[in-house]
């Protein structure tokens, strides 16, 4: 078991961003398409955090054209390269899943002061 331990701490970042549910955060993902890489930025509100240590995974809610778009990004991924906080939610819940079914206004989150 200290092998599996090691290769975890071994794979775990170092310096993680504070990530809370309700933050609006900018994600930079690193995309390999053939033998080029880029780096393309997803936008949008934290809805659920999940998991812990290695497993430790984020959900990312945005709208797009119309639709909702969701993606989950573990934390200590060596794809996610970085996670910029841009506003900080006030929310009273572990889960924004209700924010799913409501459009505009009502699923805005208010900003933390």
């Amino acid at each position: 078991m200290d092998l599996i331990k090691a290769f975890t701490n071994e794979q775990m970042k170092s310096e993680v961003p504070t990530l809370n549910v309700g933050d609006t955060v900018r994600i930079h993902n690193r995309i390999k398409e053939g033998n080029k890489e880029r780096i393309q930025l997803f936008e949008g509100t934290i809805i659920a955090k999940k998991g812990g240590g290695i497993s430790e995974t984020f959900t990312v809610r945005r709208v797009s054209y119309g639709v909702g778009v969701e993606k989950t990004f573990p934390v200590h991924s060596p794809n996610v390269v970085k996670v910029d906080v841009i506003r900080s939610g006030k929310v009273r819940r572990a889960k924004l899943y209700y924010v799913r079914g409501r459009l505009g206004k009502a699923a805005k989150v208010k900003e933390k002061i």
